[in-house]
């Protein structure tokens, strides 16, 4: 079978191996990994180094380091795949940092370790960056194969559909946790669905809800909206309370 390396062993980093064991022996490398985990071989960076296709799984703060660390150390012919959540900053990273012989790939699986496992719908976004080996194709049949639907998109574009949907949803999630939303006794579903939203997205750590906020260039202006959106409700109650008074 053959082998590729994967650098992080997170949350999702353990998820995704659990998606590409399918098909390959995992070398996998993570400073803070202190346990093996079952079917993966940890390796040394250098050993994952080796390996012709290497997955990056770190934190988004931590990406520009680690390619900054692995750069000059790749082999001709590797490729690289990312799989942050934002993808503007890894993509202008990793072709500013990695040699034009160094293949890219940028990715983001549009599922989390939660929701891995209830979704039978799972996409990954997909861009062709720079595919200097010929492996985007296979890629993307390996990720058909496993029942993923793969959607292929600029890191532009991603970044403006991610703020308008997963960085709402992480910010909703993250403002009702803030005001306090707790469990009645007379719950309605609707009001269930918001408590299974901030159980979702704070079962996440705080640094992966700042990076997805920070990292990508248009959050900004989608909590702009939202605020403004909020005060413009606020504003048309009062109108009608004071026209009716």
């Amino acid at each position: 079978m053959n082998s590729l390396g994967i650098i992080g062993l997170g949350r999702f980093g353990k998820i995704l191996a659990n998606i590409l064991q399918k098909g390959f022996t995992i070398k996998a490398y993570d400073e803070n990994l202190n346990t093996l985990i079952h079917g993966i071989e940890k390796s040394s960076l250098e050993d994952v180094l080796n390996e012709k296709t290497i997955f990056i799984a770190v934190p988004i703060r931590e990406f520009k380091n680690v390619i900054n660390k692995i750069s000059p150390l790749l082999n001709k012919g590797t490729t690289i795949i990312d799989v942050c959540s934002v993808k503007k900053y890894p993509t202008e990273i990793m072709k500013k940092k990695l040699d034009p012989n160094i293949g890219i790939i940028a990715t983001h699986p549009m599922f989390g370790p939660d929701s891995f496992l209830s979704n039978n719908k799972l996409k990954i976004m997909m861009n062709n960056t720079r595919d200097t080996n010929q492996a985007f194709t296979f890629w993307k049949r390996f990720f058909t194969d496993q029942g993923i639907k793969v959607m292929e998109m600029t890191p532009d574009k991603h970044d403006q559909m991610a703020a308008k949907t997963q960085g709402v949803t992480h910010f909703l999630g993250r403002m009702l946790k803030e005001y306090g939303i707790h469990k009645t006794e007379i719950d309605t579903q609707g009001f269930k669905d918001l408590l299974d939203l901030v159980d979702q997205t704070c079962n996440d750590t705080w640094e992966l809800y700042a990076d997805l906020q920070l990292f990508n260039p248009y959050t900004d202006n989608m909590i702009k909206e939202l605020k403004f959106a909020t005060t413009s409700l606020d504003n048309r109650l009062k109108e009608l309370h004071n026209v009716e008074n």
